[in-house]
């Protein structure tokens, strides 16, 4: 069942460059029939945008994030619960806040910015951020774990996806997908992300399989993602795409500059 998979990894490609990710605007998805079966069905056939088997509807839901760009998440990272919002392009930004975390740490591209809290001001002799830049995305673990991307581009890698079935899901009907891979195939379907970073995240994952549950609503939008490795992992995403998501750097007065290469860990 490998070849499916690069089928759909070389038609993505192909899609993207001629620049026809309107097929994933409600328009073309109004064409497409519904999946009907409610039971695990492995997927068959070679997968395109307007293929509903699972690695149709996988390939479709990578579209649909190429056309998003940005996205608001709430989750629950190895039992560390969290919000923010999250931009995936055209450069990466995120915001992250911890439930009982003061702190809040915001990645605007290549540079970080950690601190917003009383705390900080008070150690940083009155700023209340401190900023940390040596030329690389910072904290791109933390990025990839909460990632719909990372999650969707490994799924779409998988030889064989179930369609497990529909549910109900914040009063939404869902169609629930589930995957199992190693992380070295989870980590080399990350075209986009440099070969260190594929590896580190290979390294994360764990040398256990990867289970990866994705629940994805009518719009082949992801709503939730669940991932089982070396940690346990569930991510909520809400506001597709709104332009009312917004994540600002601070003011330069309020900044510290950071110490050492590299920022330090968080949460």
């Amino acid at each position: 069942m490998a070849a499916p998979a690069r089928g759909a990894a070389v038609l993505l490609t192909a899609v993207l460059l001629a620049g026809t990710a309107a097929a994933c605007t409600g328009a073309g998805r109004a064409a497409q029939p519904p999946a009907s079966s409610s039971s695990a069905v492995p997927s068959t056939g070679q997968p395109s945008p307007t293929d509903r088997s699972p690695h149709g509807v996988l390939l479709s839901a990578q579209l649909v994030l190429h056309d998003a760009r940005r996205a608001e998440y709430t989750a629950v990272l190895g039992g560390q619960e969290a919000r923010g919002a999250l931009f995936w392009a055209p450069k990466t930004v995120l915001k992250y806040q911890a439930d009982g975390e003061d702190r809040t740490l915001m990645v605007l591209d290549t540079s970080a910015y950690l601190g917003g809290d009383a705390e900080s001001a008070a150690r940083l002799g009155g700023p209340h951020w401190q900023k940390f830049s040596n030329g690389r995305i910072p904290y791109g673990d933390l990025i990839d774990r909460l990632s719909p991307v990372v999650a969707v581009a490994a799924a779409a890698a998988a030889d064989d996806p179930l369609l497990v079935g529909e549910e109900k899901l914040l009063d939404t009907t869902v169609r629930h997908y589930r995957v199992t891979l190693g992380a070295a195939r989870y980590a080399a379907a990350q075209t986009q992300l440099d070969p260190a970073r594929r590896q580190a995240l290979e390294t994360a994952l764990g040398p256990g399989d990867v289970v990866l549950d994705l629940w994805l609503d009518d719009g082949d939008q992801l709503v939730r993602l669940r991932r089982a490795a070396a940690a346990v992992d569930t991510v909520d995403y809400s506001e597709f795409g709104s332009s009312a998501l917004s994540v600002q750097a601070p003011a330069e007065a309020d900044t510290a500059p950071g110490t050492g290469a590299s920022p330090p860990a968080f949460p």
